[in-house]
């Protein structure tokens, strides 16, 4: 129960008001450690309830601060602009009975506006790297008094190539009491390098393993022969999938707009998202997308993280994702907080090496689904039968008496052992692979 944990009264009636009754379990883990100011590393799903585990006890250390407000106490960073203005109303939500204020600076919006606002001096600074960077670096951002500092989706901001750029803010809050990193995924060298640099005698929490990520979520692959086979399915899809919102991910711009325009001359109501989009109209494709303006949203990955949209039950992969670690957080738009959901992957042969990446990492293997009605030619890699040549037969030919070709019987000699080091075979067993070079990115 949220009443047993050690929280200020004044943030025990906001969870109430929010109908907040049992913590999850990565609340119920987090809350107690980080009350008691240990630094954490925090590894849980994405619609576990992770904001709500380091908003409360940064809100519990602030709730009692007294005097004029004249120095930032508490900074969250985040990756995108759209999880940036969702924690900003988490904080709100939370902080409604006390007089803690909260402010946002991420790009998009208006720069001079956002350094009168931090004139103000929010006790809660939330803003994305680049755009702090530039306040701080135009003189309009104190950091030094900052107690509590929270990097939310660490793993997430390093793939984005924020690395130095959250190196720089930490050491800005060199008088900071404590910090808390939170991400759903367990990273790679560069979280484990950054959690060196900037966590102190960390406990690290791990929720979920990466075979136990999405367990809610159905996780089905679709082969298709090309992409124009993949729109064909996609339309499909939509119109036999029972659903009550549905994003559609691919990789680029281009192939979001194409799939949105082909969507649109179907009179599909549906609304597109990507990083070409200007702030105002990522803020009303979201907005009407969560109020049911419409039933799809087609987006690149600047969607895959942060959105928290009720009823969004159906993710499409048009595009397999770059990595293991994209893919959860793609299909971790569905089944969020218990729910179920489904995610389809669209794999052609070009994407299928790709997949079985993914399925090794995340030690899951994805339902195979053929649809009849838009059923293609390709299923996948077919296993090809070593030729007699391949396996070792070898065939003689002699001469009858009248001096024409008879047949012998193939004698099959044993097959000799390769060499520890020698070349891979190829799929028919003729000829050595060659090392294929790396496609150009």
């Amino acid at each position: 129960m949220f009443s047993q944990l050690t929280l200020h009264e004044r943030l025990l009636k906001a969870v109430a008001e929010l109908k907040f009754v049992e913590p999850t379990p990565v609340q119920a883990a987090a809350i107690p450690l980080a009350l008691a100011g240990r630094d954490l590393r925090v590894t849980a799903q994405t619609g576990s309830g992770k904001t709500a585990a380091f908003v409360l006890p940064m809100l519990n250390r602030l709730v009692d601060l007294q005097g004029p407000r004249v120095e930032i106490r508490a900074l969250i960073l985040l990756p995108t602009r759209e999880l940036a203005q969702q924690t900003l109303k988490q904080v709100q939500l939370f902080a409604q009975f006390t007089y803690i204020k909260a402010g946002l600076v991420t790009g998009g919006e208006d720069f001079k506006e956002q350094a009168a606002m931090l004139r103000k001096v929010p006790d809660v600074l939330i803003g994305t790297p680049g755009r702090l960077l530039e306040q701080l670096n135009a003189g309009n951002l104190d950091l030094s008094h900052v107690q509590v500092l929270v990097l939310d989706e660490a793993d997430r901001m390093l793939d984005m190539g924020f690395a130095e750029d959250m190196e720089r803010l930490c050491k800005e809050c060199a008088n900071r009491q404590q910090t808390l990193l939170f991400s759903a995924t367990t990273g790679g060298a560069a979280l484990r390098d950054m959690i060196g640099k900037v966590l102190n005698d960390p406990e690290h929490l791990m929720l979920n393993r990466v075979s136990q990520l999405a367990e809610g979520t159905r996780q089905q692959i679709i082969t298709a022969d090309h992409d124009q086979h993949k729109e064909q399915i996609v339309q499909w899809l939509l119109s036999n999938e029972t659903f009550k919102k549905a994003i559609i991910f691919t990789n680029t711009r281009t192939m979001a707009d194409r799939i949105y325009g082909h969507l649109v001359a179907k009179e599909v109501k549906a609304f597109v998202l990507h990083g070409d989009k200007d702030q105002k109209d990522r803020k009303q494709a979201i907005e009407r997308f969560k109020e049911g303006g419409s039933k799809v949203l087609v987006a690149t990955d600047v969607a895959a993280r942060g959105l928290d949209i009720d009823g969004l039950d159906l993710v499409i992969n048009f595009d397999m994702p770059r990595s293991g670690d994209e893919y959860v957080h793609r299909i971790g738009r569905t089944g969020r907080a218990g729910g179920e959901g489904l995610a389809i992957s669209l794999i052609t042969h070009n994407d299928w090496n790709l997949m079985s990446s993914i399925e090794r990492y995340l030690k899951q293997q994805f339902e195979r689904r053929v649809i009849k009605e838009v059923k293609g030619t390709y299923g996948g890699p077919k296993k090809v039968k070593a030729s007699g040549k391949a396996a070792g037969v070898k065939k003689k030919k002699t001469t009858d008496k009248k001096g024409g070709d008879k047949k012998v019987a193939a004698k099959r000699k044993p097959a000799a052992k390769a060499p520890r080091n020698a070349p891979l075979a190829s799929a028919d067993g003729m000829a050595p692979l060659k090392k294929r070079a790396p496609a150009a990115e």
